[in-house]
């Protein structure tokens, strides 16, 4: 894909429904007696492996244009798999459906492409093996591919090392199928989805600072899910809108969870005017149209308990502080090394090809912005994020921009430059 500078970009876009709730949407579906519908579904990748996971396991999914309809088996109504479970390129499926498998009456193997099958499993399989769990790295290395043995399941209060939702969406998904009550303590509050929409279809989950628990055997039931626009998605044009002079986005329906808009906060802080309007609640989430318009920004330093809310939109926050005025310092984010790439070295090492004064650090990047930044070859690494990022960057940039592999971001955003060429009026 060949990028060039772009004149002011206009219009409005609806971004595609959010990920993460795309993805428990149908694992929640699928656990629930009888009908979910789900409208807004990310028709991306990673959310179709989920749904193959689950055909494969027994459950009825039709997959219409228009709306995601399952015909749910209660959650003690999955059978195992004939062949092996292939999660593709989504860490989000294989480490919740861990927790569920692990509870099932069944064995199975799990695996996925060979970007997962380099990601740390141990983050998940340290805590089922604490309830009892019988999961298994096949290849001794933490990673995919896995093996499950069905069992019935203890119930711990988890201390996560780690701030991650798939680690404790993972464990309070087991917790349905344990002994009694399951709860997870994180570092920091990571994003709350699996919360929300568990007790939207019936558990019970209660929050308590950094801290969620879940009582077991819930009696889930269908229901209608419409899935907010995805905030990690909608970075991007944020970004562009804040960046191309003279533009001006208004960006429909996007999730503005509180554990998930640390981008927002992040923008404030550089400069960014970004005017939220329509503030509503859909299917227990809350979402926002987002007004954004040209700002020259200035740098900021991005780390705390504000990471794991932003912790998929760092790559676009550091393409923002590359045309930003000052420093901006990225850090607490080493979590970026175990992505679909090593974001910090993929980023830094793209980011210095197009003369950013950028510098790698073990836990993030320090950004020295606001100098000439121009067109270059970049190398996506088969990260969506990635191609996303520069296509984004390649709109300031002088000259051409050529990304390499620039189609893995239909794993998020499959219409993604569609709707930029749509914003540039092409």
């Amino acid at each position: 894909m060949n990028i060039e500078k772009s004149t002011p970009l206009r219009g409005e876009i609806s971004v595609p429904g959010d990920k993460s709730i795309s993805h428990r949407a149908v694992m929640f579906g699928s656990l629930a007696k009888g009908t979910t519908e789900i409208t807004n579904f990310l028709q991306g990748a990673d959310c179709l492996s989920t749904i193959s996971c689950f055909r494969q396991m027994g459950i009825e999914i039709d997959n219409q244009p228009d709306r995601i309809v399952i015909w749910g088996k209660g959650l003690h109504g999955l059978n195992g798999p004939n062949d092996t479970l292939d999660v593709g390129n989504s860490g989000t499926t294989i480490r919740l459906m861990s927790g569920i498998l692990a509870g099932q009456s069944f064995d199975c193997r799990v695996t996925g492409d060979a970007s997962i099958q380099k990601r740390p499993m141990k983050r998940v399989i340290t805590p089922l093996s604490m309830m009892n769990a019988a999961i298994d790295s096949i290849n001794h290395n933490g990673c995919a591919p896995l093996k499950i043995q069905g069992r019935k399941l203890k119930a711990v209060h988890y201390n996560s090392p780690v701030a991650s939702a798939q680690v404790k969406s993972c464990v309070l998904l087991a917790g349905m199928y344990a002994d009694g009550v399951t709860s997870v303590t994180e570092p920091i509050l990571s994003r709350n989805h699996s919360e929300l929409m568990l007790n939207y279809f019936g558990a019970s989950v209660a929050s308590h600072g950094t801290t969620a628990s879940i009582l077991p055997d819930p009696l889930l039931e269908g229901r209608k899910v419409i899935v907010p626009g995805d905030i990690s998605s909608a970075a991007y044009f944020i970004a562009a809108g804040l960046l191309v002079p003279g533009s001006e986005i208004l960006i429909k329906n996007v999730g503005v969870n509180p554990t998930r808009d640390g981008l927002l906060k992040v923008c404030a802080a550089m400069g960014a005017d970004i005017t939220r309007l329509n503030e509503n609640t859909v299917s227990g989430e809350p979402t926002a149209d987002l007004l954004v318009r040209y700002s020259s920004l200035h740098g900021t330093t991005v780390g705390g308990e504000i990471i794991p809310t932003l912790i998929d939109e760092l790559p676009i926050i550091a393409v923002m502080a590359a045309f930003a005025d000052g420093t901006t310092v990225i850090k607490d984010a080493s979590e970026l090394k175990v992505k679909e790439s090593n974001r910090i070295a993929v980023m830094t090492g793209n980011l210095s090809r197009m003369g950013v004064d950028v510098e790698a650090t073990e836990d993030g990047m320090i950004i020295h912005g606001g100098k000439p930044v121009h067109g270059a070859e970049i190398d996506s690494h088969l990260d969506h994020r990635i191609a996303m990022s520069f296509a984004i960057a390649a709109l300031s940039a002088e000259g051409t921009t050529k990304i390499k592999d620039a189609d893995c971001v239909r794993i998020s955003y499959p219409n993604f430059y569609e709707d930029l060429n749509q914003l540039k009026g092409l």
